[in-house]
């Protein structure tokens, strides 16, 4: 009589929680398969992050002035210089490639 109390009190709720949790495990782990995180975003190399601070050195920023109190805007002035610069180059770029296109090719004379 005494298993037939320790089997039905215990042991049976025991193996309810159990696949409770084990339901819940799996799906949790679905669950955060799915969602999106930051380490999807593409990380800066150091060659990168140079390269960037190259341009800006090249349209007159400078890193090493020490406490600017106008750091925030002369860096963003800055972006806006190499932006307009690489803009330049594209439009230079599709003007040349335009040019090629609507170039007549001359035939040789017969």
């Amino acid at each position: 009589m005494k298993s037939k109390y320790l089997n039905g009190s215990i042991v049976q709720p025991m193996l309810g929680s159990l696949i409770v949790s084990v339901t819940l495990m799996a799906t949790s782990g679905c669950v955060y398969a799915q969602t999106p995180t930051e380490s999807n975003k593409h990380q800066l190399t150091r060659a990168e992050v140079l390269h960037e601070l190259e341009e800006l050195e090249s349209v007159g920023y400078n890193p090493s002035q020490g406490d600017d109190g106008d750091y925030p805007a002369d860096i963003l002035a800055a972006e806006q210089k190499v932006a307009a610069k690489h803009q330049a180059e594209r439009d230079a770029l599709a003007a040349a490639g335009q040019t090629a296109q609507t170039k007549p090719t001359s035939q040789p004379s017969p």
